[in-house]
């Protein structure tokens, strides 16, 4: 269980407040992006999310198939 809840009406909203809330710190430099976000955007199979560290400028990317399940 974590200290947040992740709010959204839809999963793509749910899965956008999860983002906001993990993963912020940077795996090349260790800097945690305290104020910082994933951008997200979708194929319409896909959503794709991404966040540059303001930092070192390293980017990290998720990809999320939305297939039938």
């Amino acid at each position: 269980m974590t200290d947040h809840e992740d709010i959204g009406a839809t999963p793509f909203e749910r899965m956008e407040s999860h983002m906001e809330h993990e993963d912020l710190v940077c795996p090349e430099c260790g800097h945690e992006d305290d104020g910082g976000s994933w951008q997200a955007q979708t194929t319409g199979s896909q959503v794709l999310y991404s966040h540059v560290c303001p930092s070192c400028g390293a980017i990290r990317k998720r990809t999320y198939n939305l297939g039938d399940e």
